[in-house]
């Protein structure tokens, strides 16, 4: 692991994930870029294998005969692209938090480096880990909805509603400065799960938005708030909201996808449901393991229905999915049938999203396509 030190949050979520199934075991790190951290939180967390440079530790490891095999990149979003360049040029394989980048130019970059060294690469939108995502993704390739026509996603929170970066809160600091989230705020941090669940449901591709971002906040310099027109090739419309200055909301990702024949809805605050309404029928509610749940959402659960599955989970199928891959490529095997999860493209994906956002809210809200 590099990054998730001492006081950081994504670092033990990952850690947690990654031990679920016991797939894994942390063996080396680089848990932080000030050297003292780092060598603490090692021995924190019982690592022996303690390195004060990504780069001594992906050049280490790479010569070792039980060197690691995947690196889980859990730093700030700017120093996504220079750790994984260090371990995909060393033919590691690499786990890393969204967003891909903090630019579109670094996510480029980074995109032909893992391609050309032919290693797994796993992006951590955990969202598109949950079983019944997988069931709407599954139904909406069946063809239970009909031909898709509206698409509407929003992730809203309320923790940046005040100037909270002024008083040295490390999540917000860094979130909230565009050297080290990237150009996009709200948009970067929350809006990429939003955009990339959208995508991953429905399979659309998108064509074009329209965007209108906002710092509400005096003096913030990044976006708190978008608002997101979309439009998708074949003709559906989208709207996509994500705002972390809306007061009462914690992590409300809601998704809710209509065709000719029905509609779908989800919440993530309350994941183990989904709501499925065929045109001229009552709703009916679809439960994790229960009646009507499908063998794609059967693949990624764990504990029988009623007992809720949820966040952490999520990570650790994309942990699990990876890991598969990763042996596969090992003994040089076909990758077992069903294995999903976010990878390259889906990270450019979601930085072209960013950029694609900030461009059009630069020009009043004017139309743009991602520039792919």
């Amino acid at each position: 692991m590099v990054g998730g030190g001492r006081d950081a949050f994504i670092g033990a979520v990952h850690r947690i994930a990654a031990r679920i199934d016991d797939q894994y075991d942390l063996v080396a790190g680089c848990f932080s870029s000030n050297p003292e951290k780092a060598l603490a939180s090692a021995a924190d967390l019982g690592v022996a294998r303690a390195y004060t440079s990504f780069a001594e530790m992906a050049s280490k490891e790479a010569r070792r005969k039980d060197g690691i095999d995947a690196v889980a990149i859990v730093t700030p979003n700017h120093m996504h692209a220079p750790v994984a360049l260090q371990f995909l040029k060393r033919g590691i394989h690499v786990i890393c938090d969204k967003p891909l980048t903090a630019t579109l130019a670094e996510a480029k970059k980074l995109a032909k480096a893992a391609e050309a060294s032919g290693v797994v690469f796993a992006l951590t939108h955990n969202y598109t880990g949950y079983p019944m995502i997988r069931q709407a993704k599954a139904m909406i390739a069946g063809g239970e909805l009909g031909d898709l026509r509206l698409v509407n996603v929003e992730y809203v929170q309320d923790w940046l509603t005040e100037a909270v970066e002024a008083s040295g809160q490390k999540q917000a600091d860094w979130r909230t400065d565009p050297a080290r989230s990237g150009a996009g705020g709200s948009t970067g941090d929350i809006g990429t799960h939003a955009f990339n669940l959208a995508n991953f449901v429905t399979g659309l591709t998108l064509d074009s938005l329209a965007a209108d971002l906002t710092a509400f906040v005096p003096g913030r310099r990044v976006d708190d708030n978008g608002h997101v027109m979309l439009r998708y090739q074949g003709g559906a419309k989208g709207m996509l909201w994500c705002s972390q200055v809306a007061p009462g909301n914690e992590n409300a990702l809601r998704l809710r996808v209509y065709g000719t024949k029905g509609g779908l809805e989800w919440a993530q605050e309350d994941p183990n449901y989904l709501w499925f309404t065929p045109f001229g029928q009552p709703k009916r509610l679809i439960t994790r393991g229960g009646a009507g749940s499908g063998p794609e959402a059967a693949r990624v659960t764990r504990v029988p229905p009623g007992h809720p599955e949820g966040y952490l989970e999520g990570f650790a199928n994309i942990y699990t999915e990876a890991a598969r891959a990763i042996r596969a490529a090992k003994s040089g095997t076909p990758v077992p049938a069903g294995t999903t999860f976010p990878g390259l493209k889906d990270g450019l994906e979601g930085v072209a999203f960013v950029d694609a956002c900030v461009r059009s809210s630069n020009r009043n809200a004017a139309w743009v396509s991602l520039n792919l």
